[in-house]
């Protein structure tokens, strides 16, 4: 039918030509589901193939959506009939529609996005995969096999079947549905001439995708302004010069995509140009940077081919090469680096670690402290010279030097779009690192004296608990028979123990601390620990404190009364029993009333009570900042705090 469909439309082969019906390999294993994922391409057209390379044939006729993408090389597509009707019908015994079909019904379809379909509106039913003609699916109906059927409702026209439709579905079908392609081989000149009369892609228009470059609109190719120049259709993203577009007199169209804020999904990006394309128009998708680079180029490309759309690619300057003349980072550097890598930030799950010398990560600015610990813990160094640039070659660029360690614990908001580039190369400008001013909001500058330029001002204070609740006399004076350990978390824990333990401790009361800053403190009282943290964390208290290397213990925990309860569930967890006592309060700095901010890209926090402390003055963070934690506990109090205000 589809060859006698096909060629009423050229009458100068009327009754002149030669039909030879061949088996294909989907006509010969009907066994095998269409559902099944590993089902071949050219399923339904390998031995026509076949046939036409042997010149067997001078041409085939298909159903369009049944064409393998690629097509089999040495073959072309010469006409593309115009659609029949390109919805799906719904046949079914006693005429029910799919609303009227009863619980548990089954409905036949051969393929896996119908399933899909239906059962998101009526998950009761039955999905039956079936095969065979028409005629010989509609008889599974007849003969009770089936209550339903999904089939193209062209293909019912087509047969003359159209009283077996009960209604046409709302589904969203594939663009080829209801067209034929005619197939011959590819140096047949004289075979396109013919069919070319009946070729609907004669009134398609074109795709090119345009590389716009990191946004400077001066870094344009000469390629890319002609092709705005000729468009009538630009799809565009975020990262282009908006009033620079206004001097193309195409309609523009926004199709951009932030983190989290996705006006369209790729695949209505793509039916979008797809549709703009058969309606005749030049389109052009534009994109920031290069479209081969992170940009859904090749996917871009593959859906608009597949669908007979011809497509160009113009490329442009990709971001990382723009930044590298923006900073005078070079990305290789003799005697320096050999090898540079581009990576993907955008996702936890996709984080790499390449071995190259300079790796530069797109679109990193969630996943920060994350790509830092995958580096660490990858070989290398805490303290390998990193920059983060935001808006590279734009007037409004921003660079913020930092390193693989210090990111480790850290944040950064509202600082799309963002590279980072990670390796000995940045140390070429690195010098600006010491010059950038450092906000430190902790008790303690001791700590901190790696920064040249650092302003503190400490927004939380210790105070002594007054009066102490009568449980911790009870605990200090029950030491020697109730307790073999003591932990202490922080200097403030030791100091405070001590101003009321002044006596000796018990003979076998082990002492452990989450640091050498805590260690140190210990000292001052003449003490050493018995363990310290070699992570400087709590986490890593509880790996050396994990049975059977430590014996289950009764364990004293002096502390904050703000204490987070991670550490001591965790102890509990390993089967120590553990006794906090509140010695101190951590409270807001009532000498502090507000901030300038405007001269820091660097914050530094301390504990979960600086956070809190920070956001009571300022209600946000500000943007464009690395805010730092000192650890984990930190780090992951400040994403919870972010995460909160960016929903």
């Amino acid at each position: 039918m589809q060859v006698e469909e096909a060629m009423a439309l050229f009458p100068s082969f009327t009754g002149s030509y030669e039909l030879i019906s061949l088996d294909t390999l989907g006509d010969k294993h009907r066994d095998i589901s269409l559902m099944d994922p590993s089902v071949p391409g050219d399923f339904f057209t390998r031995e026509l193939d076949e046939s036409l390379l042997d010149e067997k044939a001078d041409i085939a006729v298909h159903s369009a959506k049944d064409l393998p993408y690629p097509l089999t090389p040495g073959l072309a597509v010469v006409a593309l009939l115009s659609a029949r009707d390109q919805s799906d019908a719904l046949v079914s015994r006693d005429g029910r529609r799919l609303d009227q079909l009863p619980a548990n019904a089954r409905i036949g379809t051969s393929s896996s996005k119908r399933k899909q379909e239906l059962l998101a509106q009526r998950g009761d039913l039955e999905v039956v995969p079936i095969r065979g003609n028409i005629e010989e699916r509609l008889a599974l109906i007849d003969n009770g096999h089936i209550d339903a059927l999904i089939v193209a409702t062209c293909a019912l026209q087509r047969l003359g079947l159209d009283h077996r439709i009960t209604h046409i579905l709302p589904f969203e079908t594939h663009p080829l549905q209801g067209h034929l392609a005619i197939v011959a081989r590819q140096e047949r000149d004289d075979l396109a001439a013919i069919f070319a009369e009946q070729d609907c892609r004669r009134y398609y228009g074109g795709v090119t995708l345009v590389g716009f470059g990191p946004g400077d609109p001066d870094l344009l190719t000469i390629g890319g302004d002609k092709a705005l120049a000729e468009a009538e259709v630009i799809f565009h993203d975020d990262l282009v010069d908006l009033s620079f577009l206004k001097r193309y007199s195409a309609e523009k169209i926004y199709v951009g995509k932030r983190r989290l804020i996705h006006r369209f999904r790729q695949d209505e990006i793509n039916r979008q140009v797809y549709a703009a394309a058969v309606n005749g128009k030049k389109v052009v998708r534009l994109k920031g940077g290069d479209p081969m680079l992170f940009a859904h180029g090749r996917e871009e490309i593959d859906y608009l081919q597949s669908r007979f759309i011809p497509v160009t690619v113009i490329p442009g300057i990709p971001s990382a090469i723009a930044m590298a003349s923006a900073t005078h980072i070079p990305l290789t550097h003799r005697g320096t680096a050999s090898s540079v890598a581009f990576v993907t930030g955008h996702s936890v799950d996709a984080i790499t670690t390449p071995s190259a010398d300079t790796l530069v990560y797109f679109m990193p600015a969630a996943t920060l402290s994350d790509i830092a610990k995958a580096l660490i813990d990858s070989g290398r160094a805490a303290d390998t010279s990193t920059v983060l640039v935001h808006r590279t070659s734009l007037p409004c660029e921003q660079k913020l030097y930092t390193t693989l360690g210090e990111l480790r614990y850290s944040v950064i908001l509202q600082a799309t779009p963002l590279l980072m580039v990670v390796g000995k190369v940045v140390s070429f400008e690195n010098y600006v690192a010491q010059l950038q001013p450092v906000l430190l909001t902790g008790i303690s500058r001791d700590d901190y004296l790696q920064y040249r330029y650092a302003v503190h001002i400490p927004l939380i204070c210790i105070r002594p608990i007054k009066p102490l609740p009568p449980k911790v006399f009870q605990v200090l004076g029950s030491l020697q028979k109730d307790f073999d350990r003591i932990i202490f978390t922080s200097r403030h824990a030791v100091h405070h123990f001590f101003r009321i333990y002044r006596i000796s401790l018990p003979t076998g009361i082990t002492i452990a601390t989450v640091g050498p800053a805590t260690s140190a403190a210990l000292r001052e009282h003449g003490l050493n620990p018995d363990m310290e943290s070699p992570t400087q964390t709590a986490k890593g208290l509880v790996e050396l404190l994990t049975p059977p290397v430590v014996e289950v213990q009764r364990i004293l925990l002096p502390r904050s009364s703000r204490g987070l309860p991670g550490l001591p569930a965790a102890l509990v967890a390993l089967g120590h029993s553990v006794t906090e006592i509140p010695l101190y309060d951590t409270v807001s700095n009532p000498e502090v009333h507000s901030l300038d901010l405007r001269p820091f890209r660097k914050i530094v926090f301390t504990s979960p009570s600086t956070v809190d402390a920070f956001f009571a003055l300022h209600h946000n963070f500000p943007p464009l900042t690395l805010l730092i934690a000192r650890g984990p506990v930190t780090l992951a109090y400040l994403r919870q705090c972010a995460k909160t205000i960016n929903e």
